[in-house]
């Protein structure tokens, strides 16, 4: 159809300009002497383009004018997906362009000053992007999960008055060349479907929630600024080792300084140039949650690019490898007990929201979880900055969920998946709580073309950042598994007793054993088993346990943690429950108003299997010998009920 066409040219526009505009760096804005960041985020006001083709904004050149007078518009609050704000089914399923747009103050001083850059980022809108400030194109961006931005200084130097009208199209449709990808299918039976009618078809498990999911700020820099900063770490007995890269636009003559700082503010190491190494003594190393009586220490290391810009990168000195049975971090054998989440929740859908997210932190410290995976796309800035604060590890994963299609293993699919592979690494390198790399989940694997397309998407990846294992999460038969040969460590979804034998949970020791010997056997790499588990709806209740109880979770799970227990003392490294929470997805027959699988209510409330998980979780941490339990036990103390 047209729109399909219109879509796929969009994408293919879009993906020539993100190539070209990965040149730049991507630090995360913070306000320093150098550097102002003011937050537009807010109420703005939204309008869906429910034209046919969905073209109408473009053809009437919305952006050019307010956005009220082109139409009715209504209020939408960002960060947020626009989908549960009103109580309009169309608005909620809505496939297509819808457009946001506020009038903002800029601060004058920032205009006046020629050597002051404005630049406007948006941390993620879902799924294609295109930018305009005062009626003038900007940029545009394509994929859902990752910040954008622009250098609009002339174009505010351009217009008189300090006032900025922003406008952003986002388009959340998917295609066969998309991450996560899609097909749009028009319904031709006319006697069931009225002209033009159409449906998003997806291959996930989980709502295709859309809009500006986080915040939009401006910031400021200096004309001549510290552009990227990569920072690897390793250590050597009591002596840390911190290797810096800075990257510094606008100065050809770039005076650089780096120094590190400990917590207490003391100067610990300091270099000059853009690149070197910063030698620490006495080391105090970053160690995840409850494997350490210090976990999660961060230096500061601050970068002075003569007395123009000034950045603070927090800075955790760690070291990650892989061996045939282990997962160790500082030369130590770490074991992966934790979960699987999403950015999901009433009301806000996929929206940023710091009391979900300091809550959500609670809660995995609370049941002693030192892990999980960022299922199934990148998660927010700020939730990585706050497992680095907390010492929670991160399994990085992109948005390759859904790969069934053939056709998403051609050419131009490869193409935009490492590139999105490149803006992850790019965002999110220098994280310590970052310990490996996920490309995809679930793919079909077992395709021809995937053992080609994850070789490359694999050999990319480590050609980024070779300091972390890469992995991707498969659900396919371990001996017809064309990507395996390429990862640093096997992660394995299953669901025994639930999507194969419903019912039987006797059947689960058997089957899990013979998984694990049998990619074991095969691939001599460490597993981790990345999801398992059951749908239970609160206060359902049944004895002898059965599907869809709270007591027929907490079986599933118990069975899975007898294999665990015999193999984490082989091969395995890790498990992750799905799901931390329950999370909406689409409306189905399987679904009763989302997945149930969390064992946390959306709401945040425990089901039963959190109790079980919790006792479990702070078990095997107290197995390690490390902790001060009764330290830890005052502070989260096991008798505590949410």
């Amino acid at each position: 159809s047209g729109a399909e066409r219109a879509a796929e040219r969009l994408l293919l526009a879009a993906l020539c300009s993100v190539c070209q505009a990965l040149q730049d760096g991507m630090l995360f804005p913070t306000e320093s002497p150098s550097r102002e960041v003011k937050d537009v985020s807010g109420l703005w006001i939204f309008r869906a383009d429910e034209s046919p083709e969905r073209s109408r904004g473009f053809e009437q050149q919305w952006y050019k004018s307010p956005l009220a007078e082109t139409g009715p518009v209504i209020d939408m609050p960002v960060p947020s997906s626009y989908n549960d704000i009103t109580q309009d089914a169309q608005i909620r399923d809505f496939i297509g362009w819808v457009w946001y747009e506020k009038d903002v103050w800029v601060p004058a001083r920032w205009i006046q000053d020629r050597g002051t850059r404005i630049v406007l980022r948006v941390g993620s809108a879902h799924y294609y992007s295109v930018l305009w400030v005062n009626g003038v194109k900007v940029t545009e961006h394509v994929g859902g999960h990752l910040p954008f931005e622009a250098d609009i200084s002339g174009v505010l130097r351009q217009t008189s008055g300090n006032q900025c009208r922003i406008t952003i199209a986002v388009n959340n449709t998917l295609t066969l060349e998309t991450l996560p990808p899609g097909t749009i299918q028009y319904m031709t039976d006319r006697s069931r479907y009225p002209a033009g009618y159409f449906v998003q078809n997806t291959n996930f498990d989980f709502f295709n929630y859309a809009g500006i999911h986080r915040p939009v700020l401006l910031y400021t820099t200096p004309k001549a600024h510290i552009d990227d900063i990569t920072v690897e770490t390793t250590f050597s007995d009591n002596i840390g080792l911190v290797s810096f890269n800075v990257s510094v636009l606008g100065s050809s003559k770039a005076a650089v300084k780096v120094t590190l700082s400990a917590q207490d503010g003391r100067c610990v190491a300091s270099a000059d140039g853009s690149r070197g190494v910063l030698k620490v003594t006495d080391v105090n190393l970053w160690w995840p949650y409850l494997m350490h009586e210090n976990p999660a220490y961060l230096y500061s290391m601050e970068v002075k690019d003569g007395q123009t810009d000034v950045y603070t990168l927090p800075v955790g000195i760690r070291t990650v490898k892989v061996t045939s049975t282990q997962f160790l971090i500082n030369n130590k054998p770490f074991y992966f007990h934790g979960v699987n989440k999403h950015e999901d929740a009433d009301i806000r859908g996929k929206g940023f929201d710091w009391p979900l997210v300091v809550k959500d932190f609670n809660l995995m410290k609370w049941m002693g979880a030192n892990s999980f995976r960022t299922s199934h796309y990148p998660y927010a800035e700020e939730i990585l900055q706050m497992a680095d604060r907390h010492g929670i590890v991160i399994i990085d994963e992109c948005p390759g969920v859904g790969i069934k299609d053939i056709r998403s293993f051609g050419n131009v699919s490869l193409a935009h998946h490492l590139t999105f592979m490149e803006e992850l690494v790019r965002r999110d390198k220098n994280h310590p709580s970052v310990v490996m790399w996920s490309v995809a989940n679930e793919p079909a694997s077992e395709m021809p073309p995937a053992g080609f397309y994850f070789k490359e998407l694999v050999s990319h990846t480590r050609s980024l950042d070779s300091s972390r294992p890469v992995t991707y999460i498969t659900a396919s038969n371990y001996a017809r598994d064309l990507g395996a040969p390429y990862v640093d460590v096997i992660c394995v979804n299953s669901y025994f007793s639930w999507y194969q034998d419903p019912g039987h949970t006797e059947l689960i020791g058997l089957q899990l054993n013979t998984q694990f010997d049998n990619w074991y056997g095969k691939y001599q790499k460490p597993i981790i088993q990345s999801e398992y588990g059951a749908d239970a709806v609160p206060g359902l209740h049944s004895d002898p346990p059965m599907m869809f109880t709270e007591e027929y979770q907490k079986t599933v799970l118990q069975n899975y943690h007898n294999v665990f227990d015999q193999k984490r003392k082989e091969f395995v490294i890790g498990e992750l429950i799905w799901n931390f929470a329950d999370f909406m997805t689409s409306q189905s027959i399987i679904r009763v108003v989302g997945n149930k699988k969390g064992i946390f209510t959306r709401q945040r409330q425990p089901k039963a299997g959190a109790f079980l998980l919790r006792e479990r979780y702070w078990r095997i941490a107290n197995e390690t010998g490390v902790l001060n339990t009764i330290k830890l036990e005052q502070e989260y103390p096991l008798r505590f009920i949410l």
